[in-house]
């Protein structure tokens, strides 16, 4: 897929890498985030040994504009629908920024939850 422009100078290409890339860095801006997960459970080891942002998002496009589905993983304890609500507008709000194309639809699918390793509360530190 390449989203295309032509203008009285020449033609515009966007690359599905570019634009992954753009919705990559809008969902590790928000809050709750920790990172993205693979589409498909098969892509796990690569996307442990290669950071690509096209790992964890999925953008087709047609006249109406871009729909955009992102996977990412959530840190535990926060609401996951504020966390999903706040990718959805952060990529729409980025991509229409930066592109200038119409986005008709981002799809937020939490694939994970990350626990952090923290002493429980009612337990003293160890010194």
């Amino acid at each position: 897929m390449r989203t295309e422009e032509r203008t009285p100078l020449g033609s515009i290409h966007i690359s599905p890498k570019a634009i992954a890339t753009l919705v990559y860095h809008a969902v590790q801006r928000t809050y709750g985030v920790v990172g993205l997960a693979p589409k498909h459970r098969w892509q796990r080891l690569t996307h442990l040994l290669v950071r690509d942002p096209e790992q964890g998002v999925h953008i087709t496009h047609d006249e109406e504009g871009l729909e955009i589905d992102v996977y990412i993983v959530v840190e535990y304890g926060v609401n996951l629908r504020a966390v999903a609500n706040s990718v959805a507008n952060q990529v729409r709000y980025e991509v229409e920024r930066a592109l200038g194309l119409p986005v008709k639809a981002v799809n937020v699918h939490v694939r994970g939850l990350r626990f952090e390793n923290t002493t429980p509360q009612d337990e003293e530190p160890r010194p």
